[in-house]
């Protein structure tokens, strides 16, 4: 099926000081497509979902967004084209209600669909109702992956960029947010960019995947195919690095 690419990244170098963290990375999402990064620990795929959120800044290469070259756009600008980010360690207000947080990712868009978004994400993760007053701080960890993607989604992104979701989690936990991105995908045609460290769930769950080794992207393929490659299964899928 021919789609549209929502997202390039082109020959992307990032830098810490003088430490390069991105070697030339050059990925596409397409519209409507789940797309999965994934890579041992310290490989630079959180790295790639923070550049291309605008911090840090790519020194060198291209980032389009839905025709806009968006390499060098502030943040706050980035997130206004409807980009939304569920960051690595979730990061929710934890003072806040699990309500208030949920207003906090609606602001953008002034709150003008904000009572049929909740809903949604209500009807999405069911717990996070029952826990509607509670502060983020005291939720289980998978309450606040659930409240951090629920975020996300009150900005009504056209790409959700999520950051190790399943990080910590029990593998019933991972399976019910694994669960909810393919839904969200399939009833809405959100276009999701996942970084994963668990392999076999995020290649699943993936149309296209793509490995990063040392800042450098080493292999892309369907989800099929590179669960089936024989490399990545001996070093991410048979109990090798991870």
């Amino acid at each position: 099926m021919a789609q549209k690419s929502l997202l390039q990244v082109e020959g992307v170098e990032t830098y810490y000081g003088n430490i390069r963290a991105l070697n030339g990375v050059t990925i596409d999402v397409n519209e409507g497509e789940i797309v999965a990064l994934i890579g041992a620990n310290g490989a630079g795929k959180s790295t790639l979902m923070m550049t291309i959120f605008g911090t840090p800044r790519a020194r060198s290469g291209k980032i389009i967004f839905a025709g806009t070259d968006i390499t060098n756009l502030p943040t706050h600008e980035i997130a206004r084209l409807r980009i939304a980010q569920s960051p690595e360690g979730r990061r929710i207000f934890p003072r806040m209600t699990v309500l208030e947080n949920l207003q906090m990712g609606a602001s953008l868009d002034k709150l003008k669909y904000y009572d049929e978004d909740v809903e949604k994400v209500f009807h999405l993760f069911p717990r996070l109702k029952e826990r509607i007053s509670q502060r983020g701080g005291t939720l289980s960890g998978g309450e606040q992956q659930m409240l951090s993607i629920g975020r996300a989604l009150m900005a009504r992104p056209r790409l959700l960029l999520l950051d190790e979701p399943s990080l910590g989690l029990a593998p019933l936990i991972v399976k019910q947010i694994f669960d909810a991105v393919r839904e969200l995908n399939k009833s809405q045609g959100l276009t999701v960019f996942l970084v994963e460290q668990n392999a076999f769930g995020a290649l699943k769950l993936a149309n296209r995947g793509y490995v990063m080794v040392n800042g450098n992207v080493t292999m892309s393929g369907t989800g099929q195919q590179l669960l089936a490659d024989p490399e990545v299964r001996a070093a991410y899928l048979e109990g090798g690095r991870h």
